[in-house]
């Protein structure tokens, strides 16, 4: 998704566990005729559960894909995947901006955090979201810093899950796991960060700027959100 340059992007991630770990079958059906028309992954066959595409009628219906679920089945891992469903496409944690021009000298999660940030550096005027949680420059350099990182370090599926916890709790996952946030205003806060996700009124909170909008309905992701924290 394109990105307003201040957006804290990237909210979400998966503890420490391997990209390899279990995946979660989300099995929605969806126009690949309409969803080709949305250039925003760069990714035309990219078959995907939005349900935006699927209310539309009068086209195919194609059954879905499966999205890796990092660390396991924990709410918090499905809530992370549905933030990946709709920001990241298929790429996952090598995921780069459809828009960027000159694309990474290799796979993401093949290069350390200062090789990333030299990319950033030398590719001014691109837009250079990065990761399975398309981590923005702004925040990335923040979070790379809140975690006490090196830029040896490499740019990993746990690294990027380590860095998108933090920003997990900025929102206030605990508070709502705990039951001191209502799961609208949690919802709410999400689709702040993430133009990918809806808000109240059930578009992007960034609708319309540089070509945002929400791949999920409202009612599918408050839908996801019950069903993956019922006590919440």
């Amino acid at each position: 998704m394109k990105r307003r340059a201040f957006l804290l992007c990237a909210l979400a991630s998966t503890a420490t566990a391997p990209a390899s770990a279990q995946s979660a079958r989300y099995e929605l059906e969806n126009s690949l005729t309409e969803r080709a028309k949305w250039r925003s992954f760069g990714n035309k066959d990219w078959i995907t559960g939005d349900p935006i595409e699927r209310a539309r009628s009068g086209r195919p219906r194609i059954r879905t894909i499966e999205l890796s679920q990092v660390g396991g089945n924990s709410p918090v891992a499905r809530l992370k995947s549905l933030i990946a469903l709709a920001e990241a496409g298929p790429k996952g944690y090598d995921a780069v901006h459809v828009g960027a021009k000159v694309k990474t000298p290799k796979r993401p999660t093949q290069m350390t955090l200062g090789q990333i940030l030299a990319w950033i550096k030398r590719t001014p005027g691109q837009p250079h979201a990065i990761g399975r949680y398309q981590f923005i420059p702004s925040t990335l350099r923040v979070l790379i810093g809140r975690a006490g990182l090196s830029g040896k370090t490499r740019f990993s599926p746990q690294v990027q899950d380590r860095l998108a916890d933090l920003l997990l709790a900025d929102a206030g996952l605990a508070q709502f796991e705990a039951g001191r946030m209502s799961r609208k205003r949690f919802m709410n806060r999400l689709a702040r960060i993430w133009a990918g996700l809806p808000t109240s009124s059930g578009k992007s909170y960034y609708d319309g700027y540089a070509g945002n909008r929400a791949t999920l309905t409202r009612a599918f992701f408050d839908a996801k959100m019950r069903e993956f924290f019922p006590r919440a």
